[in-house]
């Protein structure tokens, strides 16, 4: 019977994952580490936290048969030629490289930018990262030999291997995405040394991924019928592709996929972290109070917007803003509710949008993740509103189930990632109600035209 570990490293803690060859979750393991912020706007963590806790993780589950690794993408992890780090890592919500994101514009080119990443140049990309050191730290830089992501770094320090997968790399700002290699035109115009950056390999070839595609593959979203939500603090609206089309507004990213093909993904970035705020400020006991309280809400113009951190997609404004509106002196704390937990649905259905849009084939069902995802109420609202099935699955292991299904397949526990997550089925299936999904269709509507009103 094969076992095999899947390791995450999260932003905030490793998480480990023990399986079989069923995909059945054995034993799990976590051990959580700092995260530095040095100045505002920047946040930083030690490389050497993430391998002291993945190791810890690791011994922790035993033995196993082979290791995948997935983890925070985006990161920078610099090492010299000894491969010892240089300074502590630039992680993916570092926000202090906003000249060095005009400085790659300026050199390459907005078109150019595109038409080989698929995604405009973002601050938390790695791109960046490499820039500001070299501007702002350059006897650091002087001594830089490798660069790698987060995960990968926790690879070498393991298994003694420096290689990185397509769709990790995806999200540098440096890797071509429709040719699955690194972008060594923009590499060279930038004044870059290509070699800092290793191999790359596919995701079941390493095994690894970066934690979305990771993620995707653990819930078995890896074909163009099948999409994935997760329902987190943020949410992420995830479809296949069968190519690398992309947005070229920048409202939602287009990644190499962990299956050998694309994925496109939108982000809020207040999701049931919006939910979260509104329980805390109004004072309802829990979700499931305001869920059972927004099933018996009233007709109502109750509105809410949940920008409370700003937003990806679909409107990349880091300075949006949430609000309530429409508000009356009948509304109650039932019809705030529902405004609440139709606001971020609605916002959710604006990511499903621009991404549905990107590709050729429609998408059958949804799969819903994320501690969300426990919620009734919410994930019939969210079939509702986007007139399609939404389901939970059998094994919600998360990117760590990813990573060891990945492992598994490159083991030959499955000869394929078709099969491996055939093992990953729905279970409890919410299919739309059509009068429902009216109703809702004219509450989005009248949602949508309000907030074009306010900006």
């Amino acid at each position: 019977m094969s076992q095999i570990i899947g390791v995450d490293i999260g932003t905030t803690a490793c998480k480990a994952m023990l399986i079989d060859e069923h995909c059945r979750i054995i034993a799990q393991h976590s051990v959580e580490y700092p995260m530095l912020s040095p100045r505002p706007g920047w946040t930083e963590q030690n490389p050497d936290d993430w391998v002291a806790a993945a190791n810890a993780c690791v011994a922790a589950l035993g033995k196993c048969d082979a290791l995948g690794f997935t983890g925070q993408m985006h990161g920078s992890v610099f090492l010299d030629e000894r491969e010892n780090v240089i300074r502590p890592a630039l992680l993916w919500n570092d926000q202090r490289t906003v000249a060095e994101v005009r400085e790659i514009e300026s050199v390459l080119g907005i078109e150019s930018i595109f038409a080989a990443t698929c995604n405009p140049p973002l601050s938390g990309f790695q791109a960046p990262k490499i820039l500001w050191l070299r501007n702002n730290e350059p006897n650091n830089f002087k001594r830089l030999v490798s660069v790698l992501l987060p995960k990968d770094y926790v690879r070498l320090k393991l298994t003694g291997d420096k290689m990185t997968d397509c769709s990790d790399a995806s999200g540098t700002g440096l890797f071509d995405v429709p040719n699955r290699c690194w972008a060594s035109a923009l590499i060279e115009n930038l004044d870059l040394d290509a070699n800092i950056f290793p191999p790359s390999f596919e995701s079941y070839e390493l095994p690894g991924a970066g934690d979305q595609a990771a993620g995707a593959v653990g819930v078995g979203s890896i074909t163009t019928e099948v999409a994935n939500i997760s329902l987190g603090t943020s949410g992420v609206v995830f479809a296949s592709q069968e190519d690398a089309s992309y947005d070229a507004t920048g409202r939602a990213h287009t990644f190499c996929h962990a299956n050998g093909k694309w994925h496109s993904m939108g982000v809020m970035l207040s999701c049931g972290g919006a939910i979260r705020w509104v329980r805390d400020v109004f004072g309802f006991r829990d979700f499931d109070e305001m869920a059972s309280l927004a099933r018996k809400a009233r007709a109502s113009d109750a509105r809410f917007y949940p920008y409370l951190a700003g937003e990806r997609t679909p409107h990349n404004d880091p300075m949006l803003r949430g609000s309530f509106s429409g508000l009356a002196l009948a509304d109650s704390r039932a019809e705030i509710s529902r405004a609440v937990f139709e606001g971020v649905t609605f916002a959710l259905t604006d990511c499903f949008r621009v991404v549905s849009g990107l590709r050729k084939q429609p998408i059958a069902s949804i799969r819903a993740t994320g501690g969300g995802s426990k919620s009734d109420f919410w994930l019939q609202m969210l079939a509702d509103a986007l007139a399609i099935p939404v389901c939970r699955v059998s094994t919600d292991g998360g990117p760590a189930l990813g990573a060891a299904i990945l492992a598994g397949v490159k083991l030959g526990t499955w000869a394929s990632l078709e099969e491996a997550t055939s093992n990953i089925k729905p279970t409890e299936i919410f299919e739309p109600d059509s009068g429902r999904s009216e109703l809702l269709r004219a509450r989005y509507h009248t949602w949508s035209t309000n907030l074009s009103n306010m900006e």
